[in-house]
């Protein structure tokens, strides 16, 4: 706990059993009340690893895409009571020590939302992101910024934090089930006006670590310029759009 904020880390899991372990063991356990896994219908041993490691784990029956693997991660964590939830990718491409200062932003009050970014600090490319990813996070990045009228330096991380009170009040059951619901989500922080804190988070690309090709992170992109006009669209109040609709589809803790 931080400041008597119960803290729970939620990792979405598929096919992470080589790099589970160094990520788990790396975890601040001092401040961290529990460790979720939900595993998106992994076809190596992540549930194996997990159980050897006494990781609450919860099984998809079928692969529901990283977007759903998501909400089944936050669904669990306020159920088990978390003001904090923080979002650890299991493939060791963020640093897992970090957990504290992002938690701490929310725990202090300052924030509702911390991201880890990797662009802050500059060293992105040397850690092993792919050029085309990098420049892609860049424009997408300055494009989003001009919408929002924010200074964020990416907004497409996976490394981030959530006070209780954002995961129980934005739409995220409207959400893709695919990549673009980080990006929709953060743009529905937004649009709801909470407060985003950044801290730098130096990033590793390693060869077990996941990652989608190029198609992917082409179609992620034009899902993210979608999201945008959609934004647009939902401030003008030219129409209502799901994912900013304030008819809100809240995470179900039944």
């Amino acid at each position: 706990m931080l400041n008597g904020k119960k803290i729970i880390v939620v990792m979405p899991a598929y096919n992470a059993a080589k790099t589970l372990k160094k990520t788990y063991e790396q975890i601040p356990r001092d401040i961290v009340d529990d460790i979720i896994l939900v595993d998106d219908r992994s076809s190596d041993e992540t549930v194996k690893q997990a159980e050897k490691l006494n990781i609450k784990t919860f099984i998809h029956e079928k692969n529901k895409g990283y977007g759903g693997n998501q909400k089944t991660c936050y669904q669990e964590a306020l159920k088990l009571g978390a003001d904090i939830v923080v979002m650890l990718h299991p493939d060791y491409q963020y640093d897992p020590r970090l957990i504290t200062a992002l938690s701490s932003m929310i725990a202090s009050g300052v924030y509702d939302v911390a991201l880890g970014s990797r662009i802050l600090g500059g060293e992105s490319v040397k850690g092993g992101m792919p050029r085309y990813k990098y420049y892609l996070n860049r424009i997408l990045t300055f494009i989003q910024n001009l919408a929002t009228g924010k200074k964020l330096s990416e907004y497409h991380t996976g490394y981030r934090a959530f006070s209780r009170k954002v995961l129980t009040s934005i739409p995220l059951n409207n959400n893709s089930d695919d990549f673009v619901f980080d990006n929709q989500m953060l743009m529905q922080i937004i649009f709801f006006n909470f407060k985003i804190g950044e801290i730098s988070c130096p990033t590793k690309y390693e060869p077990e670590s996941s990652s989608i090709n190029f198609k992917r992170s082409c179609e992620y992109g034009i899902g993210v310029i979608f999201t945008i006009i959609q934004f647009f669209i939902a401030k003008s109040k030219i129409t209502t759009i799901n994912i900013f609709s304030e008819e809100k589809a809240k995470i179900n803790l039944n």
